[in-house]
């Protein structure tokens, strides 16, 4: 294996010049996957406190969508959406089946049958109760990096678990055993995974740059524990201090929908050095790419599995001490919750030669199932209507055309009022509008997010026809899909 030092290649990304190649057949493509990174936590979306130059850099060499979407509010299901094409809801995802089936169709499969060299590196979360056969070597990908049953590190340095031996659970698979990430054994104390499963994948891009190749890094960062490099804290502990907030730090949330309150302020260091750690990554990728001269042929997509982790829950009155990373304003809530601060993501395509440096797409609704299909027209392959079945195609959208989809659905049956607060849920945003249902309270809302993206502005009463209307057309999509639910009262009825 390759060996490098990762500050060395950290500096020379904002240095290296690109070189130009010749037009490959198929382009690469990578898929840059944040773990519950928040919507307005990137500078170029707003943030006065996070510093990501090189994510800033691929928004203005790309086009950054300010109306993109997560398939789900929590880690698992969103992934599930992401690699297959569908809804979560649609598959059992949460609840019913509860997980990827060995049987699923996935992008890596898709890819790796059109002639890519696939990797999946990091947070893959999708085994759960079949192991190994649920693991990414044998879910369309090629190499696997670091990837398995956990859905995070128990700690993000060396070996990266709090345990004293590496050895399973007695009876356990790798792809079961969550507080063990694989293929990472050859590291040294101080080494910090983010960096690591980076150098990695850069030798995967090394190995396969006269290849067509997909890469889906798919950082574990930035989900808690929270823990960082030393320099990177030092940093944002020092900005911190410059910063003056005003208002209130927490404010609680409608009891109508959930239990606790929800954090307003962007003031979490660690947190801060873990989204520029992640950033460092991008940059580095940048700069291998450069390197090898294949800048010019390859895809770079960026998104996020859910919102940031805005809210904590409460129980018996009493709220969860649980501490939390960051502020979604002036987006409503954060993961677990279907407001904008759960499911709006930051959203980023760079297509050399097809997408308009720095264009900023503030009308097309697109979606994390929109991915797989998009992929696979990007590459020249037949798309596969009969596996992502509620993915669309964003090819139009990105060469500057009409783009038309149909309504988008949401289904959250497996709530956490005493983790992050949220109730068992569903929504659909058709055009502008976004009717939310809290099916077990009896409860909906309507916003039109058009004029209030912040959903201050309950319209349900105002407009009872459009909010019956939007009603019904969920209640048809779960009816159809058969949607788990479960008869659950959290006190909110």
């Amino acid at each position: 294996m390759k060996r490098r030092s990762f500050m060395q290649a950290t500096i020379m990304a904002s240095v290296a010049p690109g070189f130009a190649a010749p037009t490959a057949k198929k382009p690469n493509i990578i898929l840059f996957y944040v773990d519950d990174l928040g919507w307005m936590d990137l500078g170029v979306q707003g943030s006065k406190f996070y510093e990501t130059p090189n994510i800033d850099r691929l928004a203005s060499e790309g086009v950054r969508y300010t109306q993109g979407y997560t398939p789900h509010p929590r880690c698992l299901p969103a992934r599930y959406g992401v690699i297959t094409g569908r809804f979560p809801a649609r598959g059992g995802v949460p609840g019913g089946k509860g997980h990827l089936q060995p049987t699923d169709r996935t992008m890596g499969h898709a890819l790796g049958a059109g002639g890519y060299k696939t990797c999946f590196a990091g947070k893959w979360h999708l085994t759960g109760p079949h192991g190994e056969k649920n693991l990414p070597q044998n879910m369309g990908f090629d190499v696997n990096i670091a990837a398995g049953a956990a859905g995070a590190p128990s700690t993000y340095f060396y070996p990266y678990r709090k345990k004293e031996t590496s050895k399973l659970k007695p009876g356990w698979e790798i792809g079961l055993d969550k507080d063990y990430i694989a293929g990472m054994e050859d590291g040294k104390d101080g080494d910090y995974i983010t960096e690591t499963m980076t150098t990695k994948c850069l030798d995967f891009i090394e190995d396969n740059a006269e290849n067509p190749f997909f890469l889906y890094l798919s950082h574990y960062g930035v989900h808690t524990p929270f823990e960082a490099p030393e320099r990177l804290v030092k940093k944002y502990k020092a900005k911190l201090k410059t910063l003056k907030f005003d208002g209130p730090e927490y404010a609680a949330v409608d009891q109508a929908t959930g239990r606790g309150d929800q954090l307003l302020h962007q003031n979490n260091p660690v947190y801060a050095a873990m989204i520029e750690s992640v950033d460092e990554s991008l940059g580095c990728v940048f700069q291998t790419l450069e390197k090898l001269g294949i800048a010019d042929d390859t895809i770079i997509a960026f998104t996020a599995d859910n919102g940031g982790l805005s809210n904590r829950g409460e129980k018996n009155g009493k709220i969860s001490g649980r501490p939390l990373a960051t502020s979604n304003l002036p987006l409503k809530t954060g993961k677990g919750w279907l407001y904008e601060g759960g499911i709006r993501e930051a959203f980023i395509v760079k297509w050399p030669g097809v997408t308009k440096p720095g264009f900023v797409n503030e009308s097309d609704v697109v979606v994390g199932s929109d991915l797989f299909p998009t992929f696979l027209e990007m590459a020249g392959l037949p798309k596969e209507p009969q596996n992502h079945v509620d993915g669309v195609s964003m090819v139009p959208s990105l060469k500057g055309r009409p783009f038309a989809r149909g309504p988008v659905f949401w289904h959250s049956p497996t709530s956490r009022p005493y983790s992050t607060g949220d109730t068992d849920s569903s929504a659909v945003r058709i055009g502008n509008y976004k009717l939310l249902e809290w099916y077990n309270a009896d409860h909906v809302e309507l916003y039109d997010l058009s004029k209030d993206v912040g959903e201050q502005n309950d319209l349900s009463e105002k407009m009872p026809e459009k909010a019956a209307e939007m009603l019904a057309v969920l209640h048809d999509w779960r009816k159809e899909i058969n949607a788990h639910t479960r008869e659950q009262n959290w006190g909110n009825k």
